[in-house]
């Protein structure tokens, strides 16, 4: 099975650059998040760790006046 697989891509002209944009994609994905991750402050850590706490009025509020 893996033979026939193998041997269809081996077929295709240019297909070695889609592994590389792909890992290239995630590396780039990932160094985001981990730059948002280590670049968050602490005023916003505090209002997100409050957000199940507070009550769903203060939210609806806000929604309806926007």
């Amino acid at each position: 099975m893996l033979r026939y697989i193998k041997h269809n891509l081996t077929e295709i002209i240019g297909i070695e650059i889609f592994p590389i944009i792909s890992l290239l994609i995630f590396v780039l994905f990932f160094a985001v998040v981990l730059w948002r991750t280590f670049r968050i402050s602490k005023a916003e850590i505090q209002q997100f760790s409050n957000i199940p706490l507070d009550s769903d009025e203060k939210y609806i509020n806000n929604n309806q006046q926007d």
